[in-house]
């Protein structure tokens, strides 16, 4: 996507949702961009608990 705002990482949530098992977990691995933790997407996930979500520590690769 060209913007990488919290309403894109959603739109990415989504697919991935739509695109997967629903029986199974999802473990998501990310940096920690604030953009992966804006208000939206975390509210996002606690209606999708079967997206569980993973950050790097702050200054790693």
């Amino acid at each position: 996507m060209s913007r990488h705002r919290h309403q894109e990482w959603i739109k990415f949530l989504k697919k991935i949702d739509a695109s997967t098992d629903p029986t199974l977990d999802l473990h998501l691995v990310a940096d920690n961009y604030a953009t992966h933790k804006h208000p939206s997407v975390l509210r996002w996930l606690a209606r999708h608990p079967r997206l569980h979500m993973h950050f790097t520590p702050t200054s790693r690769s």
